[in-house]
C-alpha cells in the first residue's frame, strides 16, 4: 500500500494525513474484496523497516492503527470478515496489542473474507523466525532433517494454514517485492499501478483482477 507519503506531499499536507487518507482506502478495498467473494487478502501495513522512521510518524501511525481497529469492527462484523495478523507483533506497544488481539477474538467466528494485516512485517524475518522454530523442535528431539521438505516448512511461518497468494497488486509504480512473503509469492502474478495508495479505488482492483484472469499461469509446467 505504497503512497500515502508521497500522495499527502502532492497536496501539501503531512505524512500523517497520507495515512488516514490510506486507511479509508483500506476499508474501501477490504469490503469490496468481501463483496466479490475473495477469499483472503492480506495488506502489508507495517514493516520491520518502518520502526526505523521518524517517532513522532511513528507514534502516529499507532494511534491510527488503534483507531482503524476500534472503528473498522463494525464493518467487519457486518461484512463477516475474519481478522488475523502475521509479523513481529511483540514489537508493538501494550495498548496496540491489546486492541489487536480483541478485534481479531471479536471476528474469529466470521466466515467470509480473512483480512491479513502484515504488521511488523518482513519476509526475511518471518524465514527466520520459521527456521528458528524447526531448530527449537529439533533439539527437542521433534523433529528430523529428513522431516523437512517445503510443505512442512511452510508450516512454520505466520500462517502456514493461508494458500499462497494469487496476485500482488502494487501501488505508487514501485517495481519490487520490497521483502513481503517472499516465500510465499514464488509464484505470484504481479499487478503495478501509478496509482498511490489513496487513490486506488474499488474499479482499480477490478482492473487488477482482470487483468489476471487473461493470464497463462503455468507454474514452471506447460498447460
Amino acid at each position: 500500500m505504497d503512497g500515502n507519503g508521497r500522495w499527502a506531499k502532492q497536496r501539501g499536507l503531512s505524512r500523517l494525513e497520507g495515512h488516514r487518507a490510506g486507511a479509508e482506502t483500506v476499508r474501501k478495498i477490504t469490503t469490496s474484496a468481501a463483496e466479490i467473494g475473495l477469499e483472503y487478502l492480506t495488506l502489508y501495513a507495517f514493516s520491520v523497516e518502518n520502526w526505523r522512521r521518524p517517532k513522532r510518524e511513528i507514534q502516529g501511525l499507532m494511534r491510527y492503527l488503534k483507531e482503524y481497529l476500534k472503528s473498522e469492527l463494525p464493518v467487519m462484523q457486518e461484512n463477516n470478515i475474519r481478522l488475523r495478523a502475521i509479523g513481529r507483533l511483540h514489537r508493538f506497544p501494550f495498548g496496540v496489542q491489546k486492541v489487536l488481539a480483541q478485534t481479531i477474538d471479536a471476528t474469529s467466528g466470521n466466515t467470509g473474507l480473512t483480512l491479513v494485516l502484515a504488521l511488523s512485517y518482513s519476509g526475511r524475518a518471518e524465514i527466520i523466525d520459521g527456521i528458528r522454530k524447526i531448530v527449537e523442535g529439533a533439539l527437542a528431539g521433534e523433529i528430523t532433517p529428513g522431516m523437512i521438505d517445503e510443505p512442512f516448512f511452510a508450516r512454520y511461518l505466520y500462517a502456514g494454514d493461508i494458500p499462497d497468494p494469487d496476485l500482488l497488486i502494487r501501488t505508487s509504480g514501485e517495481m519490487r517485492v520490497s521483502n513481503f512473503l517472499l516465500w510465499e509469492i514464488s509464484y505470484t502474478e504481479l499487478w503495478v499501478t501509478p496509482l498511490c495508495w489513496p487513490d486506488f479505488k474499488r474499479e482499480d482492483l477490478m482492473a487488477a483482477i482482470e487483468d489476471y484472469q487473461k493470464r497463462d499461469r503455468r507454474f514452471g509446467g506447460l498447460n
